[in-house]
C-alpha cells in the first residue's frame, strides 16, 4: 500500500522532471521552427554514433558546454548574490506548477488521488505570488553584477513585469467572477458543462477578449520576443549580460520554464485544462445520445493527454510569436501595457459584471 507522502513525492518527481525535460525540448524546438521560418535546416551536428537525432542532441551538447565553460563572477560584484539570482528565478518559476491541475481525482490504491501537486482554493493567487517573487531573481541578478548595463537590465525587468502582473490580473478577474472560484481545479471541472448542450463552457468562450489580453500580458511577463528588453540580446546590456556557464543557462532555462507556465495557465483557465468536450468520469456522452463507456483509467489518460497536448500547443505558439514579430522600444513597451492593454482589461471586466448581473 503506498502512502500518502510517497503519492505527493510521487507527484512532485514527474511534474518537475515532466517541465524540466519540455523546457529542454522547447530549446531545441525554437532553433527548429526558426530554421523552418528563415529556409534553414537548423541545429543538426551534434551526433552519437553518428545518429543526429533531428539535431535533439544539440539540447545535451549545449548543457555540458555551459558546465564547462568558466564560471565569470565580475570582481567588484558580490559573489553570493550574483550566484543566488539565477537560482531565485528558476524556483520561483518552477514552484507555480504546484497548483497546475493535470488530470481530475481519480481513485487508485485504495485512496482518492488529486492529479494537481496541491489542491489550494486560492490557487491562482499562489501562483501570480510566486510569479511576482521571481523578480527579485531579475533585479538582484542586475545589481550584483556591478554594472550599469545589467542594472539598467533589471530595473526594466521589474517595471515590465510588475507591470503586465497586474494586467494579468485584471484579466482573470472575468474568469473567476464567472466560475466564482480561485481554486485551478475547481475552475477547470467547472469549464466540463456544455452551453446549450452543445458549446464546452470554456474559459475562452465566456471571456475571448480576456483571453486575448492573457496571452499578450503572458508573452510580455516571459521577458521573450518581442518583449525581451531587460533581455537585451542585441545590445548585450540584458541583466544577465556578466553571467556565463551554467548559471547563464539557468536564466535562460527559466524563461522556457515561464513559458510553460503561461502555457499551462492559459490552458487552465481559457482552454478547459484536461477536459474534452462531452467526455465525462463513465466515458463520452455527445449531443443526440450517442455514449461511448470508457473505464475510469482510460478516462483518467485522456485526460492528462489533453492538458500535455494543450500545454504543448500553446509552447509552440508562444515560440512562434517570437520569429513572427519585431521588438518594442522600451516605451512602446509600457505604453502598450498601461494605455491599451490594461484599460482594455478594466473595461472587459466591467462587461463581464454587467453581464452577470443582467442574467442573475
Amino acid at each position: 500500500m503506498m502512502t500518502s507522502l510517497t503519492i505527493e513525492v510521487g507527484k512532485v518527481l514527474l511534474v518537475l522532471i515532466g517541465v524540466l525535460n519540455l523546457a529542454a525540448v522547447l530549446t531545441w524546438m525554437e532553433r527548429k521552427q526558426s530554421a523552418v521560418m528563415q529556409d534553414r535546416i537548423g541545429a543538426n551536428r551534434a551526433s552519437i554514433l553518428g545518429f543526429r537525432a533531428f539535431g535533439l542532441f544539440q539540447v545535451l551538447a549545449d548543457s555540458i558546454k555551459m558546465f564547462a565553460k568558466e564560471d565569470f563572477v565580475p570582481p567588484m560584484g558580490n559573489r553570493f548574490l550574483h550566484t543566488l539570482a539565477p537560482f531565485v528565478s528558476a524556483f520561483f518559476a518552477l514552484i507555480g506548477f504546484a497548483a497546475i491541475p493535470f488530470g481530475n481525482v481519480i481513485h487508485l490504491f485504495g485512496r482518492d488521488i488529486t492529479l494537481q501537486v496541491i489542491d489550494l482554493n486560492v490557487g491562482i493567487l499562489y501562483i501570480f505570488a510566486a510569479m511576482s517573487l521571481g523578480i527579485y531573481g531579475v533585479v538582484l541578478a542586475g545589481w550584483s553584477s556591478n554594472n550599469n548595463y545589467a542594472f539598467l537590465g533589471g530595473m526594466r525587468g521589474s517595471s515590465q513585469m510588475f507591470s503586465y502582473e497586474i494586467t494579468i490580473g485584471a484579466t482573470i478577474l472575468g474568469v473567476l467572477m464567472i466560475f466564482e472560484s480561485m481554486s485551478l481545479q475547481t475552475i477547470v471541472q467547472a469549464q466540463g458543462e456544455l452551453l446549450w448542450g452543445v458549446i464546452p463552457k470554456w474559459g475562452v468562450v465566456v471571456q475571448p477578449i480576456g483571453c486575448l489580453l492573457f496571452l499578450v500580458a503572458g508573452i510580455a511577463e516571459t521577458k521573450r520576443v518581442p518583449f525581451d528588453l531587460p533581455e537585451g540580446e542585441s545590445e548585450i546590456i540584458g541583466y544577465f549580460v556578466e553571467y556565463s556557464s551554467m548559471k547563464f543557462g539557468l536564466f535562460m532555462l527559466t524563461d522556457f520554464v515561464e513559458t510553460i507556465l503561461i502555457a499551462a495557465l492559459v490552458t487552465t483557465l481559457f482552454f478547459g485544462g484536461w477536459q474534452i468536450p462531452y467526455l465525462t468520469a463513465d466515458g463520452f456522452h455527445f449531443p443526440g445520445g450517442f455514449t461511448l463507456s470508457l473505464s475510469e483509467v482510460a478516462v483518467c489518460l485522456l485526460q492528462v493527454l489533453s492538458c500535455c497536448t494543450k500545454v504543448f500547443f500553446f509552447c509552440w505558439f508562444l515560440l512562434l510569436v517570437r520569429w513572427t514579430l519585431p521588438r518594442f522600444r522600451y516605451d512602446q513597451l509600457m505604453r502598450l501595457g498601461w494605455k491599451m492593454v490594461f484599460p482594455m482589461s478594466i473595461l472587459n471586466l466591467l462587461a463581464t459584471s454587467l453581464v452577470i448581473l443582467l442574467l442573475q
